[in-house]
């Protein structure tokens, strides 16, 4: 192998060993963007789902999953609704 292909084939190994260490998300991987809604109807619920931060994520999410497979809504975590729905999950965990 010549002097130019050597070359070559460092600059890209040290090309790809910079590169993996840049961070590729840097707002993290929240699942809901935005702050989310503040409320959804009761009997639209089917499931709720609290994610706690981490390191994807630096802050609390409530997924609320509605029937007749009208898909999943972000609760706003500092909305009135999604503070009852943390305190029954959180109670329902304890017992």
């Amino acid at each position: 192998m010549s002097v130019k292909g050597m070359v070559i084939v460092l600059a890209v190994i040290f090309c790809a060993t910079i590169v993996q260490g840049f961070p590729m998300f840097k707002g993290g991987r929240c699942l809901c963007i935005g702050p989310g809604v503040k409320g959804v109807k009761v009997a639209d619920i089917e499931k709720a789902t609290i994610i706690y931060p981490s390191n994807n994520c630096n802050k609390i999410e409530v997924i609320i999953t509605l029937k007749a497979h009208k898909g999943q809504r972000c609760l706003n975590p500092k909305s009135k609704q999604a503070n009852i729905i943390i305190k029954k999950i959180k109670r329902m965990n304890f017992l």
